[in-house]
């Protein structure tokens, strides 16, 4: 059994450089001695929330995502500004893509999705208490909003019917966290 796991950097290639992520091959030295590549999609931070109204309802939004060529049904997520905390950004998308304000914002730790090839780290927050105003989603975002009973969609999340694994993730999370 190999006690250290440590991968070294040797080199970089630099492949694409995008607005929403960056593609690098590294070559590392591997902790038996020989190399590989490694390959790197890079991207920016990234908070996601579960808002649960009064009556244990989860905010969701449904959009088009071109990766997979249909839509997706999802909890409120986007990716973080230069510069900006997690706690406000998740306020910030929040309110853009449901146009909810809550009392009270949690945080429930940080995940990464894929860590084999794409380099984010994904924040995700509990909501409660909220107060509910008009959306404003980006330019290019068409979201359609609906309220989830919390049972509903953890059984959903269970059963293989939501596949955004933040969603899974934060939902699944929630519902231990608040043991509903």
């Amino acid at each position: 059994m190999v006690e250290n796991l440590e991968e070294t950097f040797l080199s970089r290639q630099e492949v694409f450089a995008g607005k929403l992520l960056n593609v690098h091959v590294d070559q590392v030295r591997l902790p038996d001695g020989k190399t590989a590549s490694r390959e790197v999609a890079d991207h920016c931070p990234c908070v996601a929330v579960v808002a649960l109204d009064g009556g244990n309802n989860v905010l969701t939004v449904t959009q088009y995502r071109y990766a997979f060529g249909r839509a997706l049904l999802e909890i409120p997520a986007g990716k973080l500004e230069e510069g900006e905390e997690p706690a406000a950004g998740a306020l910030r998308e929040l309110r853009e893509e449901t146009g909810a304000v809550p009392d009270e914002l949690l945080p429930m730790g940080k995940i990464l999705p894929s860590p084999g090839c794409l380099g984010e780290e994904l924040y995700l927050f509990l909501a409660r208490g909220l107060t509910m105003g008009e959306a404003r989603p980006d330019e290019d975002e068409f979201l359609r909003l609906e309220r989830i009973p919390m049972e509903e969609l953890a059984h959903r999340c269970l059963r293989g019917e939501i596949e955004d694994g933040k969603t899974v993730a934060a939902v699944l999370k929630a519902k231990l966290l608040l043991n509903l």
